[in-house]
């Protein structure tokens, strides 16, 4: 069983920053990619960022490029997410995922590829 656990979220003025934190416990995961993805009110999933087992390749949405850094600490089994100059359109409930399954892939944007999940930590960003 894994289980991948966010903290960090809450309310923060626009021009602000918040770290997330996503903390993996439970059965040893192995090499794996770490995607942050975020949900707003009647919106679709989206993906924010990802990086890879290394640490050394990330990739970011369009949105968020510039603004956001994620990064990976083997150590202390847990991926970062700071997020910088925030914007009341960042607002939504920010998940953390995992991707197991050997494959070609180093990072990865699409939801679909990730097998465990996290229960989501709220970020809200005032105007």
């Amino acid at each position: 069983q894994v289980q991948l656990v966010e903290s960090g979220g809450g309310l923060v003025q626009a021009g602000g920053s918040l770290r997330l934190s996503c903390a993996a416990s439970g059965r040893t995961l192995g090499s794996h990619i770490t995607g942050w993805f975020r949900q707003a009110p009647g919106k679709d999933r989206e993906f924010v960022a990802t990086v890879s087992w290394s640490g050394r390749t990330t990739d970011y949405a369009d949105s968020v490029k510039g603004r956001f850094t994620i990064s990976r600490d083997k150590a202390k089994n847990t991926v970062y997410l700071q997020m910088n100059s925030l914007k009341p359109e960042d607002t939504a409930v920010y998940y953390c995922a995992a991707d197991v399954r050997p494959s070609g892939r180093i990072v990865s944007s699409t939801a679909l590829n990730y097998d465990y999940w996290g229960q989501g930590t709220q970020v809200t960003v005032s105007s």
